[in-house]
């Protein structure tokens, strides 16, 4: 399977098509979460996972912030009091010990971890240590720096010797936030970040030997156009970070009350977003950067564009990535894990997550446990979101199934999106066109059976 780095911009296409749908990070996506699903059943799915002694991918949520961007929609917490920070840690401490006590996992290797927020940065340096120690006390993680160990980094508040702390206790991989660079449009989001102190963290992190280093943008903020995106982008380019993502900024300000500080007037019209994205893309495919697909770019020689190449490219709650075999545990307020074919979320505010910790329960508060439907859907989705084509030979064997007779009203709904130039289909064969890359997420609704049921209800963000 080769990489293809090829997108054609079809306007009319993208007009037609590019409409509101899920992301599918999971399949079923977490509007189908229940109640009826809690710490027993995620109990029983730990169990499950034990026995096939599988590797194990750990994720831990940090929702502090020491100030508050006006167009996040993550579950954060804004304070300065660092101190505040210490009975949550102490909290996520008695859930490493459930969790690896439930796990086995002093003998399943560790080969993913990854710190997200809020901002991890927000830690103080021994509690930084405290926590990673915590964590190779009750787990085996990969050494000799053959695991994928990430963190998301603020440079505002990440000095070089934070950075040398994080290269110390295993880290090889940062993913930094920049969203932009230009001083009107980070006043209008309230995060004022300077393009030398983004080198400067960058620069520190290759001397130090971080083998990968990811630089997030975001598309559709206030005072944006393409002019000033533009520059932003080739300040970017020149960095030459390993990865780089460029999300679409999705106004909904009902949901994340931060986002109401932000002018509405100010916001790029649906016209100047797409012209953005085109020039964005153009320009990052020039400069030599694969289109893995949806928000992500990578260089040819980083890991998920050579899985891409492979087959092997997976997609799940932290995005696009190569472990594939891992079972997720997550842990502190409202993570997601995924064990043995079920997800489940941990409770979504603070005071719930600890209470629950307190009386020695884990925080589970909903999941679900997917079907044999469910789970050869997945599949599928995940072939055409990761690698733009699938072959229902292959799935037909694989799940034992007849593919053309499975997904008959599927095929015959796609029949459309052929006609218009999305995909190519012959048979049960399918593969998305250049013009259709944008716009996959499209071609991978058609084989979500909830989407019908939820689509008037569930409000999710326009596919590009």
């Amino acid at each position: 399977m080769s990489t293809q780095t090829k997108i054609e911009w079809d306007h009319d296409l993208i007009q037609r098509y590019n409409i509101s749908g899920p992301r599918y990070t999971s399949y079923p996506t977490a509007v189908q979460f229940t109640d009826q699903f809690g710490e027993n059943e995620y109990r029983a799915a730990a169990q499950r996972s034990v026995e096939t002694d599988g590797p194990l991918s750990l994720y831990f949520h940090i929702p502090f912030c020491d100030t508050i961007c006006f167009y996040c929609g993550c579950n954060k917490i804004a304070t300065k009091d660092t101190a505040k920070a210490q009975p949550y840690l102490e909290r996520v401490y008695k859930e490493i010990e459930m969790q690896a006590a439930l796990s086995n996992a002093e003998h399943r290797q560790v080969k993913q971890l990854h710190w997200g927020g809020g901002t991890p940065t927000f830690l103080s340096h021994d509690q930084m240590r405290e926590l990673m120690a915590k964590t190779r006390e009750a787990f085996k993680l990969q050494g000799d720096d053959e695991g994928d160990f990430s963190i998301e980094i603020d440079p505002r508040e990440a000095t070089v010797e934070t950075m040398a702390l994080l290269r110390e206790l295993g880290f090889n991989r940062v993913s930094l936030g920049v969203q932009d660079f230009n001083p009107a449009v980070q006043k209008a989001v309230n995060r004022i970040q300077s393009e030398e102190l983004t080198q400067e963290i960058l620069d520190h992190s290759r001397h130090l030997g971080f083998r990968s280093l990811n630089i997030d943008l975001i598309y559709g903020l206030p005072l944006q156009t393409v002019a000033t995106f533009s520059e932003t982008l080739e300040t970017i380019i020149t960095m030459s970070p390993d990865r780089i993502s460029v999300f679409n900024y999705a106004h909904l300000p009902e949901r994340f009350k931060p986002q109401r500080r932000i002018n509405t007037d100010e916001i790029p019209t649906p016209e100047v977003k797409l012209e953005i994205l085109e020039h964005t893309i153009n320009r990052l495919v020039k400069a030599g950067y694969v289109y893995i697909g949806m928000d992500h770019f990578a260089k040819p020689d980083d890991t998920l564009s050579i899985a891409q190449t492979e087959g092997k490219l997976h997609r799940n709650f932290q995005g696009y990535t190569t472990h594939s075999d891992c079972d997720l545990i997550a842990m502190g307020v409202s993570s997601i894990s995924q064990l043995a074919n079920t997800y489940s979320q941990n409770a979504y505010t603070i005071e719930a997550y600890e209470q629950s910790i307190d009386q020695g329960q884990l925080s589970v508060i909903k999941g679900l446990e997917l079907s044999d439907d469910d789970l050869l859907r997945r599949s599928v989705i995940n072939q055409i979101i990761c690698h733009f084509e699938l072959n229902g030979d292959d799935f037909s064997r694989n799940f034992n199934i007849d593919f053309d007779t499975y997904f008959k009203d599927e095929l015959a709904f796609l029949q459309q999106h052929h006609r218009d130039g999305l995909i190519e289909l012959t048979g049960n064969k399918l593969k998305v066109t250049p013009a259709g890359r944008l716009l996959v997420r499209a071609v991978c609704m058609a084989f979500d059976k909830y989407l019908d049921k939820k689509a008037l209800t569930q409000s999710y963000s326009r596919i590009i």
